[in-house]
Order: C-alpha cells, then sequence, then structure tokens
C-alpha cells in the first residue's frame, strides 16, 4: 500500500521524501531511544539514592539502639550507682538516676529487685509498684517495644502525654475504625546490676520513647539530608511509623508536622503484611515522594512499624521534561535544517522535471505553442528539455496540418447532418401527430360506445319508474324517499355519461360558467362522498383562507373535487387525517388544496400521473386525474400533484381563476 501511493506522488515529493525519510525516522527513533533510557536510568538513580539513604537513616537507627543498650550497661555497672545501692537513700538514688538518664540522653530509667519489683525510678519512686516478670529483664540488648498505655504509666507516666496520636484521615490510607494511637513505641534495654561477687542485686532498665521524638527523627533527616545534598528544589524527608501511623516525622501537612496521617495502603500490604523493603515513587501525605520503607521488628520478631527516608520527586520530574523538550528541540531543528537543505539540493534536480510537467499540461489544455525553454541544468534533464521542445515543434506542424483537413471533413459531414436533422424531424413529427390522433379517435369511439350502452339502461330504469308511479298513485308517498333516490341516482349516472361524452368531444358539452365560492363547492362535494367517510376513521380538517369566486361549471368542479377526494379517502384506508384548504393565488385565482396522510406518491409514479390509463390502484382505470385536469385547464386553470413536505401524504392542488379562459380541445 505504501509503495503504490509512493508511486503516485509527485517528483518533488518523492525526493524529498527519500532525503527527509531517514532522518524523519531516525531522529524521531533514536529520539524516544534516548528518553526512555534517560528516563530509566534517572528511575533507577533516584531508586539508588533512596536506597542508600534508607541504609545510612537504618545505620543511625541502629546505632540510636546500641547506644540505649550501652548507656544502660554501662549505668548497671557504675560505682556510683553501687555506692548509692549501698547507702540505701531512695531519694539519692533517684537523684542519681536522673543524672545517669540525662548523661545517657535516655528518657526513664528504672531500677529493679532481683524479684522484679520496681527500687526506685528517675521520675519518683511508687512503692508497692507491680512487679516486672523477670524474665523480660533477662533479656539482653536493646529491641524496639510496644507498649500498652498501662505499662507505660507503670515504666514511666511523665511520658503519656506524647504517646495519644489522633489519627488524620489520608488519601489511598486503608480503612479503618480506629480514631487514635495510643500505644508507645520504645527502645527498652535492661542490664543486670551486680554485686562485687557477681551476684544479681537488681535489674537496670532504661528506655527511649519514640512517640512525638522530634529531635530523633530531624536529626535522621539532617544526617540522610543534610543541606545541598538534594537538587533542583526537592527536599527530604523521614519518618518512624508504629503500625501504618506516623508518630514522628518531618513531612509537613498543611505548615504542621503530619503525625497522625497514615501510610497508602500499597506500601501498608508490602512492607508490613509481606515484611519486604519498599523502593519506589509513593503518594506521602499530599505529594509523590521517591520512598524507602522498611520494616521494624520487635524483640520476638513481630513487625510492629517501618522507618521512612524519601524525597519530593516533582523536581525530577520536571528535570525529566526539560530534557524530553530540550531533546525535541534539538531535534526539531536539525530536522528543520536537514529539511531546509534536502530541499535546496532536490531543487536542482525538480525543478526542469516540473518546467516540462508544466509544459505537457499546457500542451494537452491547447496551448500548442508551449515550451520548455532554457532550464539551469546542463546534465541530462536539459538534454531531455531540448528533445522534447523539438518534439512538441515536430507534433505542432503536423496537428496544424491533420487540423486543416479535419475542418474540410467537418463540414461536408455538418452539411449531410443538416439535411438528415431536418428529415428526422419532419418524420417524427407525422409519428407525434399520427399517434395522438389515433389515441383520441380511440378514446373517442370507446367512450361513445360506452355512453351509448349505458345510456339505454338508463332510460328503461326511468321509464319504469315513472309507470310505477303511475301505477301505484297515492301508495307511491309511501316510497317517496326511496323513489326520489332512485331518480338522483339516474341523474348521476346520466351526468357521468354526459361527462363522457363531453371529455369525448368537449366543443360539443361545453358547461354553463358560473361565479362559484370554492368552500362552498368543497362541501357540497363532501357531502355526496359522506358515505366513504362514514365507513372510515378519517379525521377531517378545514383551512378556509379564500376570499375571492372561481368561475367555472358547477357539476364539472365537483366531479374533480370528488374524484380527488375519493383517491385521498382510498389512500388512508387505516384512518388519518384529511385536510381541506383554500386561499387566494396568484392575484386573480383561488388555490383548492386536498392533502391525506397517507404513504404518498412513489417518484416513478410523479411523473406519469395525468397520463391516461396510468393508475396505481388494482380497480381504477386510470382516467379520473387525466379527465379531472383537461377539465380544469380548459377553464385556464391548473391541477398538479406532489408529495407533502413535513412527512407522509400526498397533496393535489386545483388552481382555477376567477374569470376563466374557456379553451375548446381539438376534436378527435
Amino acid at each position: 500500500m505504501f509503495f503504490a501511493r509512493f508511486e503516485q506522488l509527485p517528483i518533488r515529493r518523492k525526493l524529498l521524501t527519500l532525503a527527509l525519510l531517514p532522518l524523519a525516522v531516525m531522529l524521531p527513533l533514536l529520539a524516544v531511544i534516548l528518553l526512555a533510557w534517560g528516563s530509566v536510568t534517572l528511575e533507577r538513580l533516584l531508586i539508588t539514592k533512596v536506597r542508600s539513604d534508607l541504609a545510612v537513616a537504618q545505620g543511625y537507627f541502629d546505632r540510636v539502639l546500641g547506644e540505649v543498650d550501652a548507656g544502660t550497661a554501662a549505668i548497671a555497672g557504675s560505682v556510683r550507682l553501687h555506692a548509692a545501692l549501698a547507702q540505701s537513700e531512695p531519694r539519692a538514688l533517684q537523684a542519681l538516676l536522673h543524672n545517669f538518664r540525662s548523661e545517657a540522653r535516655l528518657d526513664f530509667l528504672n531500677l529493679h529487685d532481683d524479684a522484679g519489683r520496681l527500687r526506685a525510678t528517675d521520675w519518683g519512686w511508687q512503692p508497692g509498684a507491680q512487679a516486672v516478670p523477670v524474665d523480660a529483664l533477662h533479656e539482653a540488648g536493646a529491641a524496639i517495644e510496644i507498649v500498652a498505655p498501662e505499662r507505660l504509666a507503670r515504666l514511666a507516666p511523665h511520658l503519656s502525654e506524647r504517646v495519644g496520636v489522633p489519627l488524620v484521615p489520608t488519601r489511598g490510607a486503608a480503612p479503618t475504625m480506629r480514631t487514635q494511637e495510643d500505644r508507645a513505641m520504645l527502645v527498652l534495654a535492661s542490664a543486670p546490676v551486680r554485686a562485687a561477687d557477681g551476684s544479681v542485686l537488681g535489674h537496670l532498665q532504661g528506655g527511649v520513647l519514640l512517640n512525638r521524638n522530634l529531635p530523633f527523627i530531624d536529626h535522621i533527616n539532617e544526617i540522610v539530608y543534610p543541606d545541598g545534598s538534594l537538587p533542583f528544589g526537592s527536599r527530604g524527608t523521614a519518618t518512624l511509623f508504629l503500625g501504618d501511623v506516623r508518630i514522628t516525622t518531618n513531612v509537613r501537612l498543611f505548615n504542621e508536622r503530619a503525625i497522625g496521617t497514615r501510610v497508602s495502603q500499597q506500601v501498608h500490604d508490602a512492607v508490613l503484611e509481606r515484611g519486604g523493603t519498599w523502593l519506589d515513587s509513593a503518594f506521602v501525605v499530599d505529594d509523590w515522594y521517591v520512598s524507602a520503607y522498611q520494616p521494624l521488628a520487635d524483640r520476638a520478631g513481630r513487625r510492629v512499624g517501618m522507618l521512612y527516608v524519601g524525597f519530593l520527586e516533582r523536581p525530577f520530574i520536571w528535570l525529566k521534561y526539560g530534557a524530553l523538550a530540550t531533546i525535541a528541540l534539538v531535534f526539531a531543528v536539525v530536522m528543520a535544517v536537514a529539511a531546509r537543505l534536502a530541499r535546496r539540493w532536490a531543487s536542482a534536480i525538480y525543478r526542469p522535471l516540473e518546467q516540462m510537467t508544466r509544459t505537457m499540461h499546457l500542451v494537452e489544455g491547447g496551448t500548442s505553442q508551449a515550451r520548455v525553454g532554457t532550464v539551469e541544468s546542463r546534465d541530462e534533464l536539459g538534454a531531455l528539455a531540448v528533445h522534447l521542445d523539438h518534439l512538441l515543434d515536430t507534433i505542432d506542424e503536423k496537428q496544424r496540418a491533420l487540423q486543416r483537413w479535419g475542418e474540410e471533413l467537418d463540414r461536408k459531414v455538418a452539411e449531410r447532418t443538416a439535411d438528415l436533422a431536418a428529415s428526422n424531424a419532419s418524420l417524427k413529427a407525422a409519428q407525434e401527430q399520427l399517434v395522438r390522433s389515433e389515441k383520441l379517435a380511440a378514446i373517442g369511439q370507446l367512450t361513445a360506445s360506452i355512453a351509448h350502452e349505458v345510456n339505454n339502461p338508463i332510460a328503461v330504469i326511468q321509464g319504469n319508474l315513472d309507470l310505477l308511479r303511475e301505477l301505484l298513485g297515492a301508495h307511491a308517498d309511501a316510497a317517496g324517499a326511496e323513489l326520489r333516490l332512485i331518480d338522483e341516482q339516474i341523474e348521476r349516472m346520466r351526468l357521468i355519461v354526459t361527462r363522457l361524452l363531453q371529455f369525448a368531444r368537449p366543443t360539443e358539452y361545453a358547461g354553463y360558467v358560473e361565479a362559484l365560492d370554492p368552500t362552498e363547492a368543497i362541501e357540497d362535494s363532501l357531502v355526496l362522498v359522506g358515505h366513504l367517510l362514514a365507513r372510515t376513521r378519517i379525521e377531517l380538517r378545514r383551512d378556509w383562507r379564500a376570499t375571492r369566486r372561481v368561475g367555472i361549471n358547477r357539476s364539472e368542479l365537483q366531479q374533480v373535487l370528488i374524484n380527488l377526494l375519493v383517491n385521498a379517502i382510498h389512500a388512508m384506508p387505516d384512518g388519518g387525517t384529511l385536510t381541506l384548504a383554500t386561499r387566494d393565488w396568484n392575484g386573480d385565482g383561488v388555490e383548492i388544496a386536498i392533502a391525506d396522510s397517507g404513504p404518498g406518491l412513489p417518484a416513478q409514479a410523479l411523473e406519469r400521473l395525468f397520463r391516461p390509463f396510468f393508475t396505481t390502484k388494482r380497480e381504477g382505470t386510470g382516467l379520473g386525474l387525466w379527465i379531472s385536469r383537461g377539465i380544469v385547464e380548459r377553464y385556464g386553470g391548473d391541477l398538479r400533484g406532489a408529495n407533502v413536505a413535513s412527512g407522509h401524504g400526498a397533496v393535489f392542488s386545483v388552481f382555477l381563476r376567477t374569470e376563466p379562459r374557456v379553451e375548446a380541445a381539438p376534436a378527435a
């Protein structure tokens, strides 16, 4: 398909296509490859960057665990602690634990005896406090612990106000019925306090509360994302999650820290449910970040939270789009320069060809003196142009000679054709006149025969009817209505026969002309077709607007109207709307319109409506419209038929003049 279309192109487009197609295909393809490679490479660099950021954050978090563990162990082995234990001074021991907590940067220190009962704290001693299971105190090392509110009240009641975190509705988070996170996430360490002989005097428990621990998360952010470490205005963030709830973060929501917001369900399922590490883009609170999420486990290995670091993705997206625009601009400039050079070089080839093509078109259009002339090219194309001009000179000379011979031949042919045309015209006119005369003669004979055959029975019926009245005498009054109806129908039959004879010999039966009200004539005709309307579901509509009278014989006008009304009724066997309208026409006449809502007139019937013996009904004779039109035309009017423009149905219009010009039809 491509090669077929290419072969149909002009030589200019072929040359430009051959020159520009490699550039138009290869350069965009190369641009797409570079963009795809650059996009993938940028994504990999961003993922590598955020992976290393997570490693730094995890390293610092592990160091915090180690510091809590080392600090607690150092305090447990302190000489000052053993001396204070030997003195058995509760207040002095509390003050010492308070100093130790500040030096080790812990949030609380609790000293338990060997049975697990609380002996002293840095925040105050509570006699009779519940004992802690000794097994929990014997577990060495620091670990994350999730502590319920009641247990935190025993460990460090002064920290309870930092624990409660109201949940904030977050876009994309998993559905939940909770409204608040009241658990505490602690880094908890325990170390035994031993006497000089190695016996255990008690257990020291130290910890750091991570809920709302803003210095802790800000320090992670400063380590991972120091000032100037992210280009293009991006910013880094870090967050610590308890479950899927942010309990400490530097992510902002409405210029406040987004504590209480939740992670998206996609990250929740990947990290907390399946235990994987998320390294990809993620929606964080209100924007997209290149994110890294890592699960955090407690001492028993249960996934209880997440550590997150990430940086804003939008600046890098704009960077990618900027690179895309730059590459597109560079390739567009290259394409424009290449196209200009290709067009300039190709013009040396296609211009001579275009000159020759233009010359051939002029010659084909009748300008035989057109020539290629001088061309700039001095190669094979220039030689071809010279040969073409020589060939055109030869053809022009031969053509002039042929033209002279042709003109002579045309003159002789024209003379013979004129004689033949005159003979054909005379013959055709004679044939048409003969056919018309034969048709009229046949119709006249047929009509006269029918009239003669019908008149005899009519006369017999009328004579017997008169005899019946004489025989019955006064008894005939009982059937007077029926006898009058028979008289009317006999008279109607006589009128029909008279009209047939009038059709055959119009000059002998010209009717009496009178000024008639068209509305009255229509109403009288409706009475005569009332028995047909009574058997149908046809709605009758009247629209009388004519203000003039028309000059025509009353009975002949009724004949035309009854014919049109009967045709309209037959066109609506299932019911419809019969519209009768009159209006003034052409300044000196009246238009009578009879419209039905039937199926309308077929296209092939419109051309033959008023021809004799043409009908669309099985029982029709095909003479009604022809006779009706002849009657109307005899009084200077016209009868037209058409389909209704606004919908289904047909309309027949009778145009009559107020002062008719009665024309006599030629005798058959």
